[in-house]
């Protein structure tokens, strides 16, 4: 080390001690942030979840979707994937990773993962999250002492109660890509904030860019929120109506121009959308007002209704301001019928939309209530930044808030530590105002009481805040559903799909394990894929061929079938079993085995198929949809099937099919059990639209080829297809493996998101390639040039004239050179604002009267 390097380095920490000392919103932000980090954690070892106790954290869609996908982050971070950022080789056969990516991980945050072992992403997603919800913390501490100077441990405490609202212990917290929406709220309202000041028209833009690419769907919630606090300080504001519109003006450039620079994530994402597989309408309902109260209440949970806790005591200040004579009479006014029209919203369908961008949300219907948090919070610190509301505020602010927990003690969602829990955090809250009215009134104390006050503020509102995070966690692992915490299983699993993986020669599917996702967290390249932007060409092509699914289209899973496993080039299958009951509180183990089998390549070649192929679709059948794909015939169809139905949903189905042959039943819809005589029932578990059954083995038809099925349905008479047996003859599958390998490619190659595939001479008819036609595919055959891709039943294909011996095929994530543009025209404004800027000061430097007086006259 350099000799100067020691002097140099305690420089710079004496500068940084003294900034922290001189600067209240530095000193705000780090306590918050320190605050935030600390009560979080505290509700995590309240609760014995991971990383502090044994207890799994992965519930929903924490454990199937944004795990694996961080997992797969990192792989690709490393170097260490098959595909690259545009096209994940590994889920769906193929899919639209940057659309992914957008939606899931393109947080910086996200980056973080690399920093953690594979067999700790567990560790590295909460590291993520914690400090997604700390930093929130710390910019609205900043951003409070922006908005009105006060005392900056009580701008600390008040955003640890943002960060750490209902929503984030309930919504966001296990839905992490969502937390940099509640980190965007107050950064946009400082945006905002400098375009009223005409400051900072370059790093405002900027910010806005980071957060609709952090996460755009989010951010756009966050960007109507810093609206109205916009439209809410220029009306409070003592400008004149220039200056009104001018900070107007300047925050709609701020948002334009850094929306333009997100384009190319955004619109990738948008087009994506337009293309995934579509949920079932839904039609909001609000929920009952005194739901709504409830929810303001301490360990609260429910994905029914607004999650709107912000502690007791942050609320209690928020409802002293339409009460506080020492608050001005506009500002009281505007601020309070913000939050009352924005609590409106939330209850009123039209509204409802335009906060969700115009499409009512499955599942979650109130993902906006941060916003409504936010404003509350801003609310308590405008109403006690100059010195705590007099008694007739705090009385007044009692009333409402004794009348709204009156009003919610019927709420289901009141759990048992709701009122003991509102009940000693008042008590804390009465303390701290006694204090702080003994302080003013007299002058024994007068210093050490105000720093009592702040700290029983603190005891109430982290430890009422660390109960209800502790127990909203519990209350969410008994009512949803739940993976295990990664274990022995998943690096066994990813041990052994390493070793037998043999991609592009043909696919290694790992099969199903606790979860989903599964090859984003174990390798290899299978069908299971769960995301937001599952194609819809993808799962209705899965869902004709008998694959199941889940989350109502949008997670196709893994199908064990001989046929599906030729059409789909998946040569290795790996087949997992837990050594014991799967639990909460420990990582699972499982015994692993590996079956190879002989597929076709990627790439076959179809000399009897022409494109377009406008006449051939998919049918009502799956086994024959299978054969239609795969170009042969391997079912023999059951003769004489006739269905019997007894009482309390019993059913028998009766059929001949050839002896020997492997006997398959799919029924979609089916809940219930089904068992060949002789053999062991296997359960059904459809459910449409939410979830639909896989077709399933029911065992090898006897010698006298007399096939009796039992059926026992969970309630009513059973909803089968027109062909719900097939009997499968291995026999003609393995001819049609052989004719599909022979004629077939002879090499395929892959690189991140390009095919390449060598074809016999004189192939002839149709190449199809065993992966989705999702939008952004282009392909040729031999030195013809590159065009859109066309289809054959959901996958590619490329026509071949008998001469070319070469398919290439390349993919680009549809809206990514339409995004460029805008952004690039976003950039040259930006620039053109930047210098104009620059221009702007350096006049003001050389010309600092002719500036003055010019202020002046305004």
């Amino acid at each position: 080390m350099p000799p100067a390097a020691a002097p140099q380095r305690s420089g710079r920490s004496r500068r940084l001690l003294a900034r922290l000392r001189h600067s209240p919103r530095l000193r705000a932000a780090s306590g918050a942030s320190l605050l935030t980090c600390l009560v979080f954690c505290l509700g995590g070892a309240l609760a014995g979840s991971h990383p502090f106790g044994p207890t799994t954290r992965n519930t929903v869609d924490l454990g199937q979707q944004y795990l694996p996908f961080h997992a797969y982050w990192r792989t690709l971070l490393l170097g260490r994937a098959d595909g690259d950022l545009f096209l994940n080789w590994s889920s769906g056969f193929g899919s639209n990773f940057l659309g992914d990516y957008g939606t899931y991980l393109s947080s910086p945050f996200d980056l973080m993962v690399v920093l953690f072992p594979a067999d700790r992403i567990e560790l590295a997603l909460y590291v993520i999250t914690a400090a997604k919800i700390t930093a929130a913390g710390g910019a609205m501490a900043a951003l409070l002492l922006t908005l009105r100077r006060g005392p900056w441990p009580v701008a600390a405490v008040l955003g640890t109660a943002y960060a750490l609202c209902g929503w984030t212990l309930n919504y966001g917290a296990t839905v992490p890509m969502w937390l940099d929406g509640l980190l965007a709220f107050p950064l946009l309202c400082m945006v905002g904030e400098w375009a009223r000041s005409g400051r900072r028209p370059v790093l405002g833009p900027l910010i806005v860019a980071a957060a609709w690419f952090a996460n755009f769907y989010t951010a756009y919630m966050a960007t109507v929120g810093a609206a109205v606090v916009l439209v809410v300080r220029l009306l409070t504001a003592d400008d004149t109506g220039r200056r009104r519109l001018a900070g107007l003006l300047g925050a709609a450039r701020a948002v334009l121009v850094g929306v333009g620079l997100a384009a190319p994530l955004v619109l990738v994402i948008f087009l994506a959308t337009r293309v995934a597989d579509p949920t079932p309408e839904v039609t909001f309902t609000a929920v009952a007002w005194t739901e709504v109260f409830a929810r303001l209440l301490p360990a609260t949970a429910s994905v029914a209704s607004p999650a709107l806790f912000i502690g007791t005591p942050a609320l209690g200040l928020a409802l002293t301001l339409p009460f506080n004579g020492a608050v001005a009479p506009r500002v009281r006014a505007a601020w309070t019928a913000a939050i009352c029209l924005v609590a409106l919203s939330m209850q009123w369908e039209p509204t409802h939309l335009l906060w969700h961008a115009g499409a009512s949300p499955n599942g979650i219907p109130y993902r906006q209530s941060f916003v409504l948090c936010g404003l509350l919070l801003m609310a308590a610190w405008l109403s006690t930044a100059q010195g705590l509301p007099r008694t007739p505020a705090l009385l007044g602010a009692g009333a409402l808030l004794a009348g709204m927990t009156f009003a919610a003690r019927g709420s289901a969602v009141v759990d048992r530590w709701t009122y003991p829990a509102f009940a000693a955090a008042l008590t804390l809250a009465v303390l701290a105002a006694t204090a702080v009215l003994l302080a003013r009134h007299s002058s024994v104390g007068a210093r050490a009481l105000p720093a009592v006050a702040v700290v029983l503020l603190v005891l109430a509102q982290a430890g009422e805040t660390a109960v209800t995070a502790g127990r909203i966690e519990e209350q969410q692992l008994d009512k949803v559903a739940w993976a295990p915490r990664l274990g022995p299983w998943h690096a066994d699993m990813a041990r052994s799909t390493a070793q037998e993986d043999a991609w592009p020669h043909h696919r290694t599917d790992p099969g199903e394990i606790p979860g989903g996702n599964d090859v984003l967290l174990v390798g290899g390249q299978g069908a299971d894929y769960y995301s937001s932007l599952t194609s819809e060409t993808y799962s209705r092509t899965l869902s004709a061929l008998g694959f199941g699914f889940y989350a109502k289209g949008r997670h196709p899973v893994a199908l064990d079938h001989p046929v599906t496993d030729a059409i789909f080039s998946i040569g290795t299958r790996m087949r997992s079993r837990p050594t014991g009951p799967v639990r909460t509180d420990e990582p699972p183990e499982a015994t692993i085995t590996t079956t190879d089998t002989a597929v076709p390549p990627l790439v076959t070649v179809r000399p009897d198929v022409r494109l377009p192929a406008r006449g051939i679709r998919f049918g009502d059948s799956a086994f024959a949809n299978q054969e239609l794909l795969l170009g042969a015939r391997v079912y023999a169809a059951p003769t004489g099937l006739r269905r019997t139905d007894g009482p309390r949903g019993a059913t028998t189905l009766t059929a001949s099919c050839p002896a020997g042959a492997q006997l398959w039943f799919w029924a979609p819809e089916y809940r219930g059990t089904a068992a060949l005589a002789g053999r062991p029932p296997v359960a059904f578990a459809g459910g449409l639209p939410s979830v639909q059954g896989p077709m399933r083995p029911l065992g090898t038809v006897p010698a006298s080829g007399a096939v009796r099925i039992e059926l026992r349905a969970g309630a009513g008479a059973p909803v089968l297809p027109r062909q719900p047996v097939g009997c499968l003859v291995q026999e003609r599958l393995d001819t049609a493996v052989r004719r599909l390998t022979t004629t077939g490619a002879t090499t395929v190659r892959t690189s991140g998101h390009t095919l390449t595939a060598e074809l016999p001479a004189g192939s002839t008819g149709t190449a199809v390639i065993a992966v989705p036609q999702i939008s952004g595919w282009i392909c040729a055959a031999g030195e013809a040039p590159p065009a859109p891709a066309q289809r054959y039943l959901g996958l590619l294909a490329v026509p071949l004239d008998g001469e070319a011996t070469r398919v290439s095929c390349a993919f680009r994530p549809p809206g990514l050179r339409l995004g460029g543009a805008v952004a690039v025209l976003a950039l040259i404004c930006l620039s053109a604002i930047a210098f104009r800027h620059r221009f702007l000061r350096r006049t003001t430097r050389v010309h600092p009267q002719c500036t003055s007086g010019s202020s002046g006259g305004n």
